[in-house]
């Protein structure tokens, strides 16, 4: 396929954007507000949705088909000896821009997969008798389906009805987070017709960015910053948007450096077990990080997606649900993608799928901004390979990325455990282990003894393990469902909770097992699920939240 690729695209980079500022944009329903009216499709490949999209409410997704490459066209009035920058928006498959009947020389563009939002841009210039081109997109066969948003054919108008360009609005939605030392994350919303957008630090612009998000580097550390963005095209540019302030680490961070000491974990349900149905604006403001459950597997091995459920979510859109990321990283809290589950079927046992899990995992917190990866594989682990992956995805997003692991309590008995092995081979780069001290019946304490699950024993006794045998206490934390209906078994109240806390960071509280020292480091707590304790009146949250919250 390589061969008939080089042979068809011509692609063309570093283009300028000179249009006068009398130029419009001739294409029509260039945003897929109105469905697909103006636009033809080959063999009925394509179809209007809501999501993805990059701005506004629509966007085209054309499916490819063995016969088919799912050509999307539309005929476009033009102007004769003038000439146009031809741009779209596009995410997903490989995907081509271009325009036919020119007058001279035809052009086009591609790229391969792309798992976020990006800008393909060309320019072609009219013959002397040219008064309409066709504009057209089209995947490859066979291939994944593509998205396509506000495409553009800025130029002279050709008299066909047009939008004139006008300057974008202020970009909203800004927000700043994963910090280390001598960097800072933004993020902010999409802006209806922007081509790009500039970012400013205490005033001055330091960067030009065509997506939604800018890693700024150079930092000083334990400094605080003030950063404004402004959304661009060929008008000009946006006022600038509100002010945001972040501070960088005083160390090196890693491992989410910038979440609280102690901190409360919480799974979010992607789907509807009769617990209670939350969007993630819901969840309770007790949780420091929460934790989307799940990623889904692909035919690729090791390899994840994310689907986000609306059908029992009560028609939640993508666009809400990352709307509320965003909202929740602007309050402070880290949202992560959960990989695994009793039912997660991912498996990572070679070279091969290893790279495809960080591969599929770093598209997928660009996609959404996740802000890390909650390991819950219950049917089985590779040390050595989920080792090589976690140290490949740390790599590609940085000190940042929030790692945490959810083991059943018999994977953290011993060392020699392929999970407490991965534990603690990342233990420079790992955030927190919440090992599930229920479903598991009885089990052994550091001390030989056996404990019975659903007492504080179980709880103090088994975590004693992981501190004496290489984890840092902030590492450890206690995993607990949120209420009875939410395990088969091993449910303590909250109190129970708060009681095997206080042993364990301040050896009061304690049943018959006494740890030897405290460990006023510990983590925290994690339970299964906000929904769970939702259901039960958010008696968990509200209770062992501000416990966790105020540990030594």
């Amino acid at each position: 396929m390589s061969a008939v690729l080089a042979a068809s695209a011509l692609t063309v980079t570093g283009l300028a954007t000179d249009a006068a500022a009398a130029d419009i944009n001739n294409a029509k329903n260039a945003g897929f507000e109105s469905g697909l009216a103006n636009w033809t499709c080959s063999s009925a490949t394509g179809s209007a949705v809501t999501t993805p999209v990059r701005a506004g409410t629509g966007a085209l997704k054309a499916a490819p088909a063995g016969h088919d490459n799912a050509r999307c066209s539309q005929a476009v009035a033009v102007k004769p000896n003038s000439t146009y920058t031809l741009s779209a928006w596009v995410q997903g498959g490989l995907a081509y821009l271009g325009a036919t009947g020119t007058g001279t020389t035809d052009v086009s563009t591609w790229t391969p997969d792309s798992g976020a939002w990006k800008q393909l841009s060309t320019r072609f210039t009219t013959g002397a008798n040219t008064t309409s081109v066709t504009v057209y997109t089209h995947g490859w066969y066979g291939s994944a389906a593509y998205h396509v948003d506000d495409v553009a054919v800025f130029g002279p108008d050709g008299g066909g009805g047009g939008q004139e360009e006008t300057i974008p609005v202020a970009p909203a939605g800004l927000a700043v987070g994963g910090p280390t030392k001598n960097s800072l994350d933004l993020r902010w919303n999409p802006v209806t017709n922007a081509a790009g957008y500039n970012v400013y630090r205490d005033g001055t612009k330091i960067q030009a960015v065509t997506g939604t998000s800018a890693v700024v580097n150079g930092l000083t550390a334990d400094t605080a910053y003030s950063f404004q963005v402004t959304a661009t095209n060929s008008a000009g540019e946006s006022p600038r948007s509100a002010s945001v302030s972040g501070r960088t680490l005083a160390g090196g961070g890693g491992g989410g450096g910038d979440l609280p000491k102690h901190v409360v974990t919480g799974y979010w349900q992607n789907f509807n077990n009769q617990a209670t149905v939350q969007t993630l604006a819901q969840v309770q403001n007790n949780y420091d990080i929460i934790a989307v459950a799940f990623a889904d597997a692909t035919t690729t091995p090791g390899a994840v997606t994310f689907n986000l459920n609306s059908a029992e979510l009560g028609g939640y859109t993508d666009a809400q649900f990352r709307a509320d990321i965003r909202a929740k990283q602007a309050a402070g809290k880290k949202v992560i993608i959960s990989v695994g589950g009793e039912l997660g079927t991912v498996r990572v046992n070679d070279a091969t799928s290893a790279a495809n899990f960080a591969n599929s995992l770093h598209t997928l917190i660009q996609t959404y901004g996740f802000d890390g990866v909650d390991i819950d594989l219950e049917n089985g682990l590779n040390a050595t390979y989920m080792t090589q992956s976690l140290r490949s995805l740390s790599a590609k997003v940085g000190p940042s990325l929030v790692i945490t692991m959810a083991p059943q309590t018999i994977d953290m008995q011993s060392t020699t455990a392929e999970y407490f092995k991965t534990a603690l081979n990342i233990k420079d780069i790992l955030t927190v282990v919440n090992t599930q001290y229920y479903n598991s019946g009885a089990m052994l304490g550091c001390d030989g003894k056996v404990y019975s699950q659903g007492t504080v024993d179980f709880l103090t006794a088994l975590t004693c393990i992981q501190v004496e045998n290489g984890l840092d206490p902030s590492q450890v934390g206690l995993g607990l469902p949120a209420s009875t209906r939410a395990a088969g078994g091993g449910y303590v109240s909250p109190s129970v909770v708060n009681q095997a806390l206080d042993c364990l960071t301040k050896l009061t509280n304690c049943g018959s097992f006494k740890p030897a020292r405290a460990y006023p480091a510990l983590r925290g707590a994690m339970t299964w699920s906000t929904n769970w304790d939702a259901t039960a009146g958010n008696a968990w949250s509200n209770a062992v939240g501000p416990h966790v919250h105020a540990l030594p």
